[in-house]
């Protein structure tokens, strides 16, 4: 009877599973930075996308004003164009008051979420 039997196991050494746990880490260090900061840059984005709507709203208004639409509303205050918008101006959204004149553009302020601000022009509309 022969017995050749290897009693060999097969697996990883102690140094070699601490080698991966410390590229494991670091590469963990480099990218979870890069995901902490995705909430500002999101509050940043959505007031950006609110300021674009608000100056949509204002152009096709004033174009509704010019083309003799009865559709048109009123805009004297950067404030008017939040009601322009369907649904109204979002929650946790203001808008800082300026005049604005009849025909003519304005840049006007929206403050959302974390501060975040963005610029939009208004279009005045007399009443």
């Amino acid at each position: 009877m022969n017995m050749n039997i290897r009693n060999s196991q097969g697996g990883f050494t102690l140094i070699e599973l601490v080698i991966v746990i410390v590229i494991l880490g670091i590469l963990a260090a480099v990218a979870v930075p890069r995901f902490i900061d995705l909430s500002t840059e999101a509050s940043e984005a959505a007031v950006q996308g609110v300021a674009g709507s608000l100056s949509s709203a204002a152009a096709i208004n004033y174009a509704a004003s010019v083309a003799g639409s009865g559709d048109a509303q009123s805009v004297e205050n950067c404030t008017d164009v939040g009601g322009l918008l369907v649904g109204g101006l979002p929650t946790g959204y203001v808008i800082t008051a300026a005049a604005v004149a009849d025909g003519e553009a304005e840049t006007c302020t929206v403050t959302g979420e974390n501060s975040a601000t963005a610029q939009f022009q208004a279009i005045g509309v007399a009443p």
